[in-house]
């Protein structure tokens, strides 16, 4: 026979296959849709890891440069006409802006930027809502989120007990104290602002004191480096009267902000999306071709009545293709239900509006996966129709004369239960299906090991790069007389260090410096972190070397020494300056004497930046008022860090000089831990239905055995523990397999995160595997592989021996 007529049959046959064996498919479909789900949210995180700044500030119309001006001296038509300045592409504004101090809770929340914007889109800058709605009416605020706005100033929505809907703020220094309510959550790529309100609002809190001032977006035809913006902004200030802008900021200072976030976040991803990747192909793989192994059997008897190889390929390529595809694109449609809340986290710890599930990786996930999924059965499926009707019967009803004999012999002289000793050496007698089995627990053993293992080392990397633990306080100027940008005075910083020495519970402080140096050999200046008093306790992690303990000595971070060429231990001088090399058509000026110093150890402190930590008695030319940054402050036990900045800020009062606040905690390590969960969960998941599959098929191929054993007097809860212990044995050398493996995984995975982001590996974050944990950690094998024949095993003890035996 010939033509179309020739593969009905065979197509009727795999239905009718599929239909027979519903819990195979189950198996399928499910395997195939965690991978799928595991696959497309990979694909999403690793589209949204890839230049994220670059893709929402296209996406968002970003400010190339955000202008402040005096109102008073260039009315807004004429500030508007500097949108036709050549140059010039687009034009936002001018709105009504001001900057004055709010208080939130009883507390200071710290100067705020507010701007009036009767709606969030435009020419330039717009404004994507994360939450709520936009500001339509009087007293209401919508903040802005992302890093930049962490801690106050216009907090993140919800983070560290901050703000959420329906917050009221209130205008500490305006007469009347009016109330603004948050009804909004808004991103600004470029943070143009720390909050808006509607014109009128702004206007009113404009009349009743706060200094006025006007804010221009610009989007410039060439605005690439810093001296192209520089030369554009000159160009727009010259056609207005003198003293009009009185300030200005680029988009090259949110850029390089927001880079060094996903610096740290996008080897994680990538790791993340390999290994999910890698797993789901393997144990897919695995299933599928244990499943096609299988029916041997059922393939020599369809031989037998004529069927061809090609016919016996088509069965069973779509026997597993049919389960295959719904389980596909069911979990195309669970990743991208599974990657909206996760890429919403995302874009937090990005700071961009909002990061979406791409088009392509919909199609790409599944359509991988699928073709994965056949080519896995289409190997066992060939070999399978090259074999005669015979062979075919022959190695799928009984394993090879002689297989596992050997085995069974030596388990039965052992001291064990026979259930057990009959268990332990069934899977000698099919040591291929044994292999599928080991590779399936392996794999989900490694994942879960991996995944506590990542879950310490980023702990201690958060830990030491946010330092939330050690230094739970900061201290920091807000911003005195209401006006932005504003430092304290030396009177003001002595007169907040007696309120801080006044209040208990604090066991270490410093105050932080912060400036540039000049270094020979690194053209770009190199930010110095100063610290006036003791500074170990504060948990920066060590490399390699110490942290400095004397006077000449101080620490830097990897790209210091990548950038310098110098190693720990050498000597080097330093140049103090002020200004700032890295701002907008800024040069950092040499101001202070030059001091030599000894590099005493290399820290953990990811950055694309060099950077230099010292004390103030080795660099006092900067440690002064001009510098200042903020205090650390590490708490005595007990005492908590709520209560200690409540009472702090009560004391310091609601002038908004200073405000006590908490560390960042990080949210690339909230949204990266989360992740870690996820991915162990998945695919834990997936190799339990991998161990259920393989059982399962043993337990159809022995379901004559398992007749004469319950026949014989064999209980159901022997018959459990005999199956069970079936898979005992590979699950302990896939744990034995998985222990190093995933150790290795885990140093390789922070080696690659930390060369993505600029730094070494202190070797603290990859010794997270004491003897005592991985042993017991290793204990995961066994629970997967258990958990997975533990169905099979319960249908197996549940069956009667005259039903068993007539299922041969």
């Amino acid at each position: 026979m010939t033509g179309p007529g020739q593969w009905l049959g065979p197509v009727r046959t795999a239905s009718g296959g599929v239909l027979r064996h519903k819990v195979q498919a189950v198996v399928i479909v499910a395997v195939l849709l965690i991978a799928t789900a595991s696959a497309t949210l990979g694909l999403a995180l690793l589209s949204a890891s890839n230049s994220p700044f670059t893709k929402a500030f296209a996406a968002q119309r970003g400010a190339d440069a955000t202008v402040t001006a005096d109102p008073g001296r260039a009315a807004a038509a004429r500030l508007a006409a500097t949108g036709h300045v050549a140059g010039v592409t687009a034009l936002a504004g001018p709105f009504d802006a001001t900057s004055i101090p709010l208080g939130f809770q009883g507390q200071p929340w710290g100067q705020t930027h507010l701007v009036g914007r009767a709606a969030p889109g435009g020419a330039v800058d717009e404004l994507v809502l994360s939450s709520g709605h936009w500001a339509d009416g009087p007293g209401q605020v919508v903040l802005a989120t992302g890093p930049a706005h962490d801690g106050g100033g216009g907090g993140a929505a919800g983070s560290g007990g901050g703000p959420v809907l329906g917050s009221t703020f209130t205008a500490t220094h305006l007469p009347g104290q009016p109330a603004l309510t948050v009804v909004g959550f808004a991103n600004s790529i470029t943070g143009t602002a720390d909050a808006w309100v509607t014109p009128g609002e702004l206007s009113s809190l404009v009349k009743l004191g706060a200094p006025p001032s006007a804010e221009l977006l610009y989007q410039f035809a060439r605005a690439a480096t810093a001296a192209q913006l520089t030369a554009d902004v000159a160009a727009v200030t010259r056609t207005l009267p003198a003293g009009t802008v009185t300030d200005w900021g680029s988009w090259l200072t949110a850029q390089q902000s927001e880079g060094s976030n996903a610096s740290i976040m996008e080897p994680f991803v990538l790791a993340f999306a390999l290994i999910g990747l890698v797993m789901a192909v393997l144990i897919v793989g695995n299933v599928i071709s244990g499943a096609v192994i299988a029916q041997y059997q059922r393939i020599g008897v369809l031989k037998a009545l004529g069927l061809t190889p090609a016919q016996v390929v088509a069965v069973y390529l779509s026997r597993i293709g049919w389960p295959a595809l719904a389980g596909c694109l069911a979990g195309a449609a669970g990743g991208y239900l599974l990657a909206i809340p996760v890429l919403s986290q995302s874009a937090g710890a990005y700071g961009v509006g909002q990061q979406l599930v791409p088009l392509w990786a919909l199609v790409t996930a599944p359509g991988g996966m699928l073709a994965v999924t056949l080519l896995a059965a289409l190997g066992p499926a060939l070999r399978a129709g090259r074999l005669s009707a015979v062979s075919a019967i022959a190695a799928g009803r009984a394993p090879a004369t002689g297989r596992g004999y050997a085995m069974h012999r030596l388990a039965a002289r052992l001291n064990l239960p026979r259930p057990v000793s009959l268990g332990l050496a069934a899977p000698f007698a099919r040591p291929a299906r044994t292999l599928v089995t080991l590779a399936a627990v392996a794999f989900g053993a490694t994942a879960v090991i991996f995944a506590f293992g990542l879950h310490s080392s980023l702990s201690k990397a958060r830990d030491s790069q946010t330092l939330a633990s050690t230094v739970p306080v900061q201290v920091q100027p807000s911003g005195p007389g209401g006006g932005p940008n504003q430092l304290p005075s030396a009177a003001q910083l002595t007169a907040a260090a007696a309120t801080l020495s006044a209040q208990p519970g604090a066991a270490h402080r410093n105050a932080e410096y912060e400036a540039q140096v000049k270094v020979v050999g690194i053209a770009r200046g190199v930010d110095t972190m100063v610290f006036d008093g003791p500074s170990s306790w504060m948990g920066y992690a060590q490399i390699s070397g110490h942290w400095y303990s004397a006077p000449g000595e101080v620490d830097v971070n990897t790209v210091f020494l990548t950038d310098s060429g110098l190693s720990v231990g050498d000597r080097l001088t330093l140049y103090p300056g002020s200004g700032s090399g890295q701002a907008p058509g800024g040069a950092l000026t040499v101001t202070g004497k030059p001091v030599t110093v000894r590099i005493a150890g290399e820290i953990f402190y990811p950055s694309s930046q060099p950077h230099v930590f010292a004390a103030a008695q080795t660099l006092p030319a900067i440690a002064g008022p001009d510098n200042f940054w903020q205090w650390n402050i590490g708490l005595a036990p007990g005492v908590s860090a709520a209560a200690y900045t409540q009472a702090l800020n009560a004391k310091f009062g609601s002038d908004g000089l200073f405000q006590a606040v908490g560390p960042d905690g990080g949210q690339f390590y909230a949204v990266a831990i989360g992740l870690i969960g996820l991915l162990s969960l998945m695919v834990a998941v997936a190799a339990g239905l991998g161990v259920l599959n393989t059982v399962l098929m043993t337990t159809r191929d022995r379901v004559h055995d398992l007749g004469v054993f319950k026949a014989l007097g064999m209980r159901p809860g022997q018959v459990v523990v005999m199956v069970t212990c079936w898979v005992v044995g590979p699950a302990v050398l896939a744990g034995a397999i998985a222990a190093p493996a995933a150790v290795l995984l885990n140093t390789a995975t922070l080696h690659a995160m930390a060369a993505t982001a600029h730094t070494g590996v202190p070797a603290s974050f990859s010794d997270v595997y004491p003897v005592p944990r991985l042993a017991l950690l290793s204990l995961a094998a066994l629970a997967i592989a258990v958990l997975g024949a533990l169905l099979p095993a319960a249908w197996a003890a549940a069956a009667r021996p005259a039903t068993a035996l007539r299922a041969e």
